[in-house]
C-alpha cells in the first residue's frame, strides 16, 4: 500500500454530521445526554434522585474507549492485547490487585468480540463517541446507588438505560418534542453546537469545485439533520453535498445488504417506501453502502471509484466503512486537542488562554486527560514481581492505526491545506504515531520523559 494518501485521488468524500461536520459545545451538550438519561430512570422507573445532581469534576470519568462490563457493574480500561489496564467498579477505581483477582493477567473474555466492534450485547456496552459517553457516567452512577441500598453483586439496571436511550433519541423524538435532549437543543442550539468554521464551508467548496462528489451519511433522522445543518453550515446546506443520507443506521449501513436496509425516500420528514436501487443524487433515510457504490460507479463513470469518510466514532463510522467498504477513513479524535494536558510538571506552564475554556465550576471538557483513567492512547503496567513498570498501547489506539487512514482532531485541521496535500497514512510498517496530522499524541513520541501517568 502507498505510504500517503492524499484528497486529490479520491473521487468522492463523504461525512459523518455529529462531532465531525457539526461540533458540539461538550462541557454542556454532555449535561445535557446526562441530565435526559438522569431524568427518565428517576422519574420513569423509579431511580434515585441524587442521579441528578451531577458535580463538576464527575464528567472527568468520561473516557472514550472504556467498556461496561454490565453483569459484573465494572468499567473496563483494555490493552492492546485485551488484557485489563484499569478498572473501576462504579465509579470507583479498582487497585491492581482487585483487578488480578477479577481479570488475571489474561485477554478479558469478550475481547474477541469487543475487537469485531460488536458494541452492543446484553453482556457489554462500549463506549466511543460523545452521545455515549455521559451515560458511562450514568450507568457507574447507578452501580453506586444500587451496591448502597441493595448490596447487589449481579445487575439489571441496562434494559432500563436502554430504555431512556430509545425515549430520548427515537425517530420520533424530535418532531413529538418529547425526553429532554431534542427540545432543549431545538431551543437553545447555540448553547450547545459550534458554528461552522468557514475555513471549513470554503474547503467544502473547494473539495465540489475540484470534482468531487460529496456525501453526508449521518444516523440522525432528517429533521435533526436539518436543524443541525441550518445552524451550523447555513441554510444553504443542502448546496454542499450531492448526496444526503439520513437515519443510516450505522454500522448496519455499512454491513447489511440492500434486502436488509433499503433505501428510502422522505416526505416531510416522513420514510416512504423501499426503493429496489438507488438511481440520483438527492436526499435518502436508511439503505446500505452497496447501493449506494453503485450510484457512484454511475455518477463517477469509474468501476472502482476511491470514496473517503470522515467520522468520529470508530464503531459506527471508521471500522464499517474500513472493514465492509474497503473506504479510506479519517478519524476525527477530539482528544488530539486534549494532548497539551500531558505536559510534563518540569514544563513551564502554558499561557492561560491554551488551557480549557471550561475551568473552574464549569464542567470538564471531555476530551481533557482524565485523571481516573489517564491516556486515551496508553498506559502503564507494573512488570512482574517488582520489575520496572512497562509502557502500553490502549486498545483504541490499536482500533485506531488499524482502521484509519490517518487521523485529525478536527476539520478545521486540515481546510486550509492544498487538497493534494500527501499525509502519511497509518501503516504496519510505519510507526504508531505516523498517521496522526498535525501531530502525534504526544504520549506516542519515543521520549518517555513527555509521559506523565497519575
Amino acid at each position: 500500500m502507498q505510504q500517503h494518501f492524499s484528497l486529490a485521488d479520491c473521487d468522492v468524500v463523504g461525512f459523518d454530521l455529529d462531532h465531525t461536520l457539526c461540533r458540539y459545545h461538550l462541557p454542556q451538550s454532555a449535561r445535557l445526554i446526562y441530565d435526559s438519561f438522569a431524568q427518565y430512570l428517576v422519574t420513569e422507573k423509579g431511580y434515585d434522585e441524587d442521579l441528578l445532581i451531577l458535580a463538576p469534576d464527575s464528567l472527568d470519568f468520561c473516557c472514550k474507549g472504556l467498556v461496561l462490563d454490565i453483569e459484573e457493574g465494572n468499567f473496563l480500561k483494555l490493552a492492546e492485547d485485551g488484557t485489563v489496564l484499569r478498572a473501576s467498579h462504579g465509579t470507583k477505581s479498582m487497585t491492581f490487585e482487585e483487578i488480578l483477582e477479577i481479570y488475571g493477567r489474561r485477554e478479558w473474555k469478550h475481547f474477541n468480540t469487543v475487537s469485531g466492534m460488536v458494541s452492543r450485547t446484553a453482556k457489554y456496552y462500549l463506549y466511543d463517541n460523545y452521545f455515549d459517553l455521559p451515560g458511562a457516567l450514568l450507568c457507574a452512577r447507578v452501580v453506586d446507588s444500587l451496591d448502597q441500598h441493595d448490596g447487589q453483586r449481579k445487575y439489571d439496571f441496562w434494559k432500563d438505560m436502554v430504555a431512556a436511550i430509545q425515549h430520548n433519541y427515537k425517530i420520533s423524538a424530535f418532531k413529538e418534542n418529547c425526553g429532554t435532549y431534542f427540545p432543549e437543543v431545538k431551543n437553545h442550539p447555540d448553547k450547545y453546537l459550534q458554528k461552522c468554521p468557514e475555513s471549513v464551508k470554503k474547503w467544502l467548496k473547494q473539495l465540489k469545485n475540484a470534482g468531487k462528489i460529496l456525501l453526508l451519511i449521518t444516523s440522525s433522522h432528517s429533521d435533526y439533520c436539518r436543524l443541525l445543518c441550518e445552524h451550523v453550515l447555513g441554510n444553504d446546506f443542502e448546496e454542499y453535498f450531492d448526496i444526503l443520507i439520513t437515519n443510516a443506521l450505522k454500522p448496519g449501513f455499512f454491513s447489511h445488504t440492500p434486502n436488509q436496509r433499503p433505501f428510502r425516500t422522505l416526505e416531510n420528514d416522513e420514510e416512504q417506501e423501499a426503493l429496489l436501487s438507488l438511481d440520483k443524487p438527492g436526499w435518502y433515510s436508511q439503505g446500505n453502502a452497496i447501493q449506494l457504490y453503485e450510484l457512484l460507479k454511475k455518477m463517477t463513470g469509474k468501476l472502482d471509484p476511491k470514496v473517503v469518510y470522515f467520522g468520529d466514532s470508530m464503531h459506527s463510522d471508521i471500522f464499517p466503512a474500513h472493514h465492509y467498504s474497503n473506504w479510506e477513513t479519517v478519524f476525527i479524535l477530539e482528544e488530539l486537542l486534549g494532548d497539551k494536558a500531558t505536559v510534563p510538571a518540569k514544563a513551564e506552564s502554558e499561557p492561560l488562554e491554551k488551557k480549557g475554556k471550561y475551568e473552574g465550576d464549569q464542567l470538564k471538557v471531555p476530551y481533557f486527560v482524565s485523571k481516573q483513567w489517564g491516556s486515551f492512547f496508553v498506559d502503564r503496567v507494573p512488570g512482574p514481581e517488582n520489575a520496572e513498570e512497562t509502557l502500553v498501547h490502549t486498545w483504541s489506539c490499536k482500533c485506531i492505526s488499524t482502521y484509519s487512514t490517518i487521523a485529525i482532531p478536527s476539520l478545521e485541521a486540515i481546510a486550509d491545506l492544498p487538497l493534494d496535500y500527501r499525509f502519511t497514512r497509518f501503516s504496519p510498517n510505519s510507526s504508531a504515531a505516523a498517521g496522526y496530522y498535525p501531530s502525534p499524541p504526544r504520549v506516542l513520541l519515543p521520549d518517555e520523559d513527555s509521559v506523565t501517568m497519575k
